[in-house]
């Protein structure tokens, strides 16, 4: 007699992979049983590839329905839910775009999906209380590369050969051109949600060197000497103090000691 964890990982592979073999013969009842699991499966996959298409509607927008329902079929099969929570599946349905059939006459959709992903992740997101300047006053000027900085939650960095932004907005607003040509040109973008609000910034590459290292956790020190890498004109002062003034900053600690502000 199968164990309950077997029979609930055959039911899966069953539904999720098209693997009926262990499970079949368990399955009795009606005339035909194994076709109505397959409807278990097709509801499955349908659901799913709704919940990509509602997740990317500016894809659907830019490359047409038919295209994007059928790769996102494909992305379905290879690439089932590895949690249970939906609203955080298809993260890497961007980068499987880059791969299909078709989008060779759109090398652009790739990046174009990645911003959509940030923005849907960004859409809901609360503003919590900024940290000022004179959060920093606690702290000797000499411990200053040793900080640590958290940011808002609504806070996504994309770099893009493409300037998808462009595109975005034409989405966004409406917009219908009587002709958009896109050219390749590279593009440091900051998208920022609050409260149902959403906006994009284009960055010089300092700047959003600085405040993507700081976003991935890396002390100032470190953000600093990888923005002087893009570019070595970069303020790191200026930044720092551009940042606050952003109220993109909510904490800040000593990595050395963990002192939280």
């Amino acid at each position: 007699m199968p164990s309950l964890a077997d029979v609930q990982t055959w039911i899966r592979d069953a539904v999720v992979l098209g693997a009926i073999a262990d499970v079949a013969p368990l399955l009795v009842g009606g005339g035909d049983p194994i076709a109505r699991l397959a409807i278990h499966r097709r509801h499955y996959e349908a659901s799913l590839v709704e919940a990509i298409l509602r997740r990317f509607p500016g894809v659907v927008w830019l490359a047409g329905e038919t295209f994007t329902r059928a790769a996102a079929a494909d992305f379905v099969r290879w690439f089932p839910p590895a949690a249970p929570c939906i609203a955080e599946y298809a993260e890497h349905f961007p980068d499987f775009l880059a791969r299909c059939v078709g989008t060779e006459q759109m090398p652009y959709v790739q990046w174009f999906a990645r911003l959509e992903w940030h923005l849907g992740q960004v859409a809901l997101a609360i503003d919590e209380p900024p940290l000022h300047v004179q959060g920093l006053a606690a702290f000797e000027p000499a411990v200053l590369p040793d900080l640590v900085l958290g940011l808002q939650g609504g806070l996504r960095f994309l770099e893009a050969p493409w300037p998808v932004d462009d595109l975005a907005m034409l989405h966004l607003t409406g917009a219908a051109p009587d002709r958009f040509v896109l050219q390749p040109t590279a593009v440091w973008l900051q998208v920022r949600g609050a409260r149902g609000s959403i906006r994009i910034d284009r960055l010089d590459p300092g700047t959003f060197a600085f405040r993507s290292a700081i976003a991935q956790g890396l002390p100032l020190g470190g953000a600093a000497e990888q923005a002087l890498d893009s570019d070595p004109a970069f303020d790191p002062g200026g930044a720092l103090t551009s940042l606050l003034a952003d109220d993109l900053a909510i904490s800040v600690k000593r990595t050395s000691e963990g002192e939280q502000s």
